[in-house]
């Protein structure tokens, strides 16, 4: 997949250009519906596009939100990849762009510089200064222009719309299988295996990796059955996420204990899929009775991910 950062990039002429637009942060099911249109509609001989934007436009225009998004720009480029776009072009929102006439828009990027012959956005789909354009004038534009334009509709799983905002809740209260679902996939994190404060095997009998990740969305604090990958094979763990409160902790951590593996793996990159919630976190009177807790949180583990027929692979 080809990926061009910024319009100036581009330097060939695409033969019959089939492009979305969007933010699509999470890459979910309703994401990848209109995914698989464009690249239905491209065919083996044309080239289908995904048009992002980074930064998030929320984090420019409503920084006060202080959004979290579900996948960063480089794990979004992966996630597209797998669905097989050809190319992806990444536009950089500030207040500048943000202040672009839909129109204009429509004019100089789509018809003047891509040259587009098909535009296909989901049915809420809005754009340009104050988000004044619509599907409607995209409608009009391409009537004028010479291109065509799809609407695709809201993908719903069990009569519930899918969308970004709905899955950040789900996380947000820790309902990881409900999220899984409008996902497509088990949601994950992925960083760097760092140095914690050494209490896992020393203190707990459990020796735990300590994780620095770049993703800013993390599932409600607790204890989690999870899958991890570590260098191309996938294992079975049991993972924490909080702020250790029977040490007293104050700094929120990402803890995974992976089953049947007795190796060091400091500054190793690893990704941990969230399967189900065992737990919400809790203070333990006593390190002994906290000892005792992980033992079953990690009995639980096992029960729940021989229940759970999840290929990692995919994803």
């Amino acid at each position: 997949m080809k990926v061009y950062r910024g319009l100036n990039s581009i330097d060939k002429e695409f033969e019959h250009l089939v492009v979305t637009i969007g933010n699509f942060d999470g890459i979910h099911l309703g994401h990848q519906k209109i995914f698989k249109r464009v690249i239905d509609s491209a065919g083996p001989e044309g080239t289908s596009m995904v048009i992002t934007f980074d930064p998030h436009p929320v984090k420019v225009l409503a920084p006060e939100r202080r959004l979290k998004l579900l996948t960063p720009i480089e794990e979004k480029l992966r996630l597209i990849e797998r669905t097989g776009m050809d190319t992806v072009l990444i536009i950089e929102f500030n207040r500048e762009f943000s202040r672009i006439e839909p129109d204009v828009f429509i004019r100089k990027v789509l018809v003047e510089k891509l040259k587009v012959k098909h535009v296909i956005v989901g049915h809420n789909y809005r754009f340009g200064k104050e988000k004044k354009g619509t599907t409607e004038l995209l409608r009009r534009r391409g009537k004028r222009y010479g291109f065509k334009v799809t609407v695709v509709r809201n993908a719903r799983v069990a009569g519930q719309v899918v969308s970004s905002s709905r899955i950040r809740q789900l996380l947000g209260w820790g309902r990881v299988c409900e999220a899984a679902t409008l996902l497509g996939r088990p949601y994950s994190i992925h960083g760097r295996v760092v140095k914690g404060a050494g209490r896992g095997g020393k203190v707990l009998s459990t020796p735990t990796a300590n994780i620095s990740t770049p993703n800013e969305l993390a599932p409600k604090e607790g204890v989690y059955a999870v899958k991890v990958l570590l260098e191309g094979e996938i294992f079975d763990g049991v993972a924490n996420i909080g702020t250790n409160p029977t040490f007293g902790g104050k700094q929120m951590s990402y803890e995974v204990h992976i089953f049947d593996l007795n190796q060091d793996l400091l500054g190793k990159e690893i990704r941990v899929y969230f399967i189900d919630r065992i737990r919400g976190e809790k203070r333990f009177s006593s390190v002994e009775e906290l000892k005792q807790q992980i033992q079953k949180d990690i009995q639980s583990a096992k029960i729940i991910l021989k229940s759970h027929r999840v290929n990692i692979d995919l994803y």
